[in-house]
């Protein structure tokens, strides 16, 4: 099983990015998936989660309004859609995946907001 993110980069204040987390290996049922973000000299964060059905949908309040998540099945990825992005989203974001009992996760990919 591999966890595989894209979509970081750099983006004004303001603007919008869309992160993506392909799972190749999986069977695509029974999954949890999680977004977590991390921030040099902060705690790791739990930004957004959702299964494989589109359900179990919750956020951070701090993203709360302008993140969201969503399924491709045929393409076996989520999307976490970034909109109206503040320079306190900045940090590496990770994809986590939980499936009967295994716990995967992506190698992260950076968003950088500038002002």
């Amino acid at each position: 099983e591999q966890v595989e993110q894209a979509g970081g980069g750099l983006v004004q204040l303001g603007g919008s990015l869309r992160l993506s987390c392909t799972l190749s290996g999986f069977t695509f049922s029974a999954l949890n998936i999680r977004w977590f973000r991390q921030a040099p000299g902060k705690e790791r964060e739990l930004v957004a989660k959702i299964n494989n059905s589109g359900g179990d949908e919750t956020y951070a309040d701090s993203v709360k309004g302008r993140f969201t998540c969503s399924v491709d099945h045929v393409k076996k990825t989520v999307y976490l859609q970034m909109n109206n992005l503040e320079s306190e989203d900045t940090a590496l974001y990770l994809c986590n995946v939980r499936q009967f009992g295994g716990d995967y996760w992506g190698p992260g990919t950076q968003v950088t907001v500038s002002s």
